[in-house]
């Protein structure tokens, strides 16, 4: 989809059902930021808070492009910011800290993403903002949690750091080797930024019933631990790294003649499957696998080999059409160029062609929204804000300000 397209013009009339929702989000890097761009996607209006030298860190991140002034733009930020506005406040000033206080009022929703207790230091905590506007919607994203007694709290966090100590990665490769970081892309940061979205939701619901509104506090480590449950609950119930002990199932990569088809069988029902798909049939009657606990020891010797070899007549996708066909779930494991050309993808608009501005023909691709909606329209998105590029119409429409005003405030680099 490129960039302002719309996919379903049927749903235009409807609106969004976030339209009138305001939020300011003094955000950064990929958590927030996320979340925001998806209540951006089903109508809110979102302005994000930016330091006005060079604005939030995402835009810091590599890879990179380059803006129309000649800065460097990061990956980080051009992938969480359609659809927002830009004003670069600087929070660390007295007079800053004033503006970003006048806007409060202004909006449903104040969201920020710093270190736990840094807006309090700053006077922009929910204390102060619900003295001011009783009926906000304070959401917090933090690595430990700003509420609780957490041992880390004080610690910095990236998606990283909360998804190790969530235990999944121990849990892929065990303690007697480095553990690989970041398996699936940002984690820690996309599941806290979904349970952001779902506590302001409620929230927004909640206000709907009371009038009031309240605190949404949502710790990194707490939102990684419930996307990897199974490290827990699997070894609450006795699961451990031993072949005889280890889960039941087979959950494999099988090498194909162009790479490698993911094979999931839970049931052995979906064994003898396999097996008669693979000219295997003996296996059917064989005591060892009688049941799903015979799989694992006999994974390596016994059922890859096999499975490698017929697989090796397919490529990937081919494979795992044949084996969906026989009732075996399956699907090829894809690289990145598999992905972008991928007729699901295209057919359900997800994803966005940003195009450039540095002279390099090919876009920038960011996923699109993945909440379809039958009466909500898809898109149409807006390009990513440069720094303060709304500045001066947020605080004209919003505070009242004239040029003169904003451009004394510019001068002694207060705003941007």
């Amino acid at each position: 989809m490129r960039l302002g397209d719309v996919a379903n013009a049927q749903a235009v009339p409807y609106g969004k059902p976030l339209d009138g929702v305001r939020v300011l989000a003094a955000e950064q890097m990929q958590a927030l930021p996320f979340a925001t761009q998806l209540l951006a996607r089903l109508g809110a209006d979102v302005v994000k808070v930016e330091h006005p030298e060079g604005g939030e860190s995402g835009r810091g991140s590599s890879p990179a492009m380059l803006d129309p002034y000649g800065r460097a733009v990061g990956a980080t930020y051009l992938r969480n910011n359609l659809d927002k506005r830009s004003i670069g406040i600087d929070l660390k000033s007295s007079e800053g800290r004033d503006l970003f206080m006048d806007l409060v009022p202004k909006f449903d929703v104040v969201a920020e993403n710093f270190k736990a207790g840094a807006m309090d230091r700053m006077g922009l905590g929910y204390e102060n903002v619900a003295a001011k506007h009783p009926g906000a919607i304070y959401v917090s994203i933090s690595g430990f949690g700003n509420n609780g007694d957490s041992p880390y709290r004080d610690w910095p966090a990236y998606a990283s750091i909360v998804e190790a100590m969530s235990g999944v990665y121990d849990w892929k490769s065990g303690p007697d080797k480095p553990p690989v970081t970041i398996p699936v892309g940002a984690l820690g940061d996309i599941s806290s930024a979904l349970f952001a979205v779902v506590g302001v939701l409620a929230a927004l619901r909640h206000r709907d019933h009371t009038g009031l509104g309240q605190y949404v506090d949502v710790a990194m480590l707490d939102a990684t631990l419930a996307m990897t449950d199974v490290v827990t609950n699997f070894w609450s119930m006795g699961v451990r790294p031993e072949p005889d002990r280890a889960l039941e199932v087979i959950c494999e990569g099988f090498r194909a003649s162009d790479g490698y088809v993911v094979v999931q069988i839970v049931r052995e029902a979906q064994f003898e499957r396999l097996a008669d798909l693979i000219g295997h049939p003996e296996w059917k009657t064989d005591p060892v696998f009688a049941t799903r606990a015979g799989w694992g020891p006999k994974l390596e010797t016994v059922i890859r080999p096999a499975v490698d070899r017929w697989a090796a007549k397919y490529t990937k996708l081919e494979a795992a059409r044949e084996l969906t066909a026989a009732g075996i779930v399956a699907g090829p494991s894809n690289r990145a160029p598999d992905v972008i050309a991928d007729p699901h993808f295209a057919r359900r608009d997800m994803l966005v062609e940003i195009p450039r501005t540095d002279g390099i023909d090919d876009p920038v691709l960011v996923p699109g929204n993945p909440v379809k909606m039958s009466k909500v329209a898809e898109g149409p998105e807006t390009m990513v804000p440069w720094v303060g590029e709304h500045t001066s119409d947020v605080l004209a429409a919003e505070l009242g300000l004239d040029d003169a005003t904003i451009n004394d405030l510019r001068k002694r680099r207060i705003v941007t």
